[in-house]
């Protein structure tokens, strides 16, 4: 088993999916059910290739690339077939192939309008395979393509199937991202023909640390990488079209959106951008740490300025992810460490809340949050979930979201040699504020959900009804995992650590 994971693991966990929805796209419309059978089934299967690399990784070799394949691919350009797994994409691809088959399952008897479940689950799978091919690829060109495949499946998503602004959104999203990967591409290529190797490939990229490019050359290409990465996470001023994005989106795509799609950007930032060009990486840190920092505040300050409930959670999304930005932004084995549990954490809690925002509308038909209240009455174990989850995100110790923003805090008390230190001690503590924001806002979204008694236009409404069962086998494992976490944070630490050592030393940190 250990050989066949070796040659044949990574390829499988990728094309997986995109065989699944070979498949159904083989099968009549009509047959609803199957098609449900058979994207939950291939998502599964995926999870269980999933679970035999995790069962079958060298941990004690966490910052070595595992379970390698490497062929020839486009030779004309020096570019090749290179996919890897380590220490810092592990917790990753784990975090994808297990929110995948809880996404099919909530899906089972929640499809958006206007219906039509064969295009909706061949567009998630085709968008698992983007995601996954991201994480596990180690070559510039080959992460380009997984990185664009994202876009077209997320764009008909928003587009087909979200709400009455949909189109907008689905056009803002799509020109943001192309926009950024535009840049992106041609600093890829400009990082390939400068360096000595002239490669794609990223190990050996990154071995090199830049070799050969001027210091002023670096700070221009990483500026194309940052704007590619930037606009993904999204950072502040990148940011305007997630808010959009996410209320417009179906519960579905929000869910995959704020669990993995976000985390491409960070993790481009801590696979490619920092360890290929650690020194253009030390000019821009301050520029990254001060966006950071200002998305915290902006992020909270919109929050506490909205009236619908999926928008305030998709600004929290800017606020945390300023977070993760400035973890990354000290270029420290404790930033770095911080970013990854950070992207995990997000992906687990945020998903989360859009779970339950989307169930909340299709019993409500509304999110406004004036006219919620008295979930506690109506729904009380919907009611309590939310309050864990609205715990969780605001950091409050013992559940995942902690272990999110105190060291990201923390490592800002002492970035890298020759990054300021009264700049980024300053940042902590106007972080450190946002923290106190961020439990106003999202204790106001409780309180205004949760507690009191049903607003007279719901009181007597029969549709409100509490948790269902695909509803318990879809949000059980997230819940599950927020907690332990929270309480055995090395879970993910100990994996991440040999890996990002590597990164921060290559960039000196």
């Amino acid at each position: 088993m250990t050989e066949f994971l070796n040659d044949w693991g990574l390829i499988l966990i990728t094309f997986l999916p995109l065989v699944g929805a070979l498949v159904m796209i083989l099968v009549p419309k009509e047959s609803e059910d199957t098609h449900k059978l058979l994207a939950l089934v291939t998502a599964l299967a995926t999870a269980v290739v999933g679970v035999l690399l995790l069962l079958n990784f060298n941990y004690s070799s966490a910052g070595e690339l595992q379970f390698l394949v490497d062929h020839q691919w486009i030779e004309v350009i020096n570019s090749r077939f290179v996919m890897g797994l380590d220490g810092l994409s592990l917790p990753l691809l784990a975090l994808t192939v297990g929110i995948m088959p809880l996404v099919f399952v909530y899906s089972w008897n929640h499809i958006p309008e206007p219906g039509n479940p064969k295009a909706f689950f061949i567009l998630m799978l085709v968008l698992e395979t983007g995601m996954i091919g991201s994480f596990v690829a180690q070559d510039l060109i080959l992460f380009f393509v997984f990185f664009e495949v994202v876009l077209l499946p997320m764009y008909f998503m928003i587009g087909v199937w979200g709400g009455p602004e949909r189109k907008y959104a689905s056009i803002k999203f799509f020109l943001y991202t192309l926009f950024g990967s535009a840049l992106m591409i041609v600093a890829f290529i400009g990082v390939s023909y400068l360096s000595k190797t002239q490669t794609f490939v990223i190990p050996e990229l990154t071995a090199f640390g830049g070799a050969g490019i001027t210091k002023a050359t670096q700070v221009i290409l990483f500026g194309g990488m940052f704007l590619g990465f930037g606009i993904k996470v999204p950072m502040f001023p990148f940011h305007t079209w997630l808010p959009d994005a996410h209320t417009q989106a179906p519960t579905q795509g929000s869910v995959i959106l704020a669990a993995v799609l976000l985390k491409l950007g960070t993790y481009g930032f801590l696979r490619i951008a920092i360890p290929v060009l650690p020194l253009g990486a030390r000019q821009w840190a301050p520029v990254i740490g001060v966006l950071a920092v200002i998305g915290i505040i902006y992020g909270a300050l919109a929050c506490l300025a909205q009236t619908d409930m999926k928008r305030l959670i998709a600004f929290s999304s800017v606020a945390h992810m300023g977070f993760t930005m400035l973890a990354i932004s000290t270029l420290t084995d404790l930033g770095f460490n911080a970013a990854v549990f950070g992207m995990v954490a997000h992906g687990l809690i945020t998903g989360m809340l859009f779970f339950l925002a989307g169930s909340i509308k299709e019993r409500y038909h509304t999110l406004e949050i004036k006219r919620l209240g008295g979930l506690l009455v109506q729904a009380p174990k919907m009611g309590w979930i939310l309050g864990l989850c609205t715990m969780a995100s605001l950091g409050l110790p013992g559940l995942a979201g902690f272990w999110g923003e105190f060291p990201a805090i923390l490592s800002a008390y002492a970035p890298a040699v020759g990054l300021s230190v009264p700049l980024f001690r300053t940042l902590m503590v106007v972080a450190a504020l946002g923290t106190v924001l961020a439990a106003g806002y999202l204790l106001w979204l409780y309180q205004r959900t949760a507690f009191g008694t049903p607003t007279e236009e719901f009181a007597s409404d029969p549709h409100i009804h509490d948790v269902e069962t695909p509803e318990w086998i879809a949000w059980t494992p997230l819940l599950i995992l927020i907690v332990v976490f929270g309480f055995v944070p090395g879970l993910i630490f100990n994996v991440t650590q040999p890996a990002v050592s590597l990164i921060a030393g290559a960039v000196g940190g």
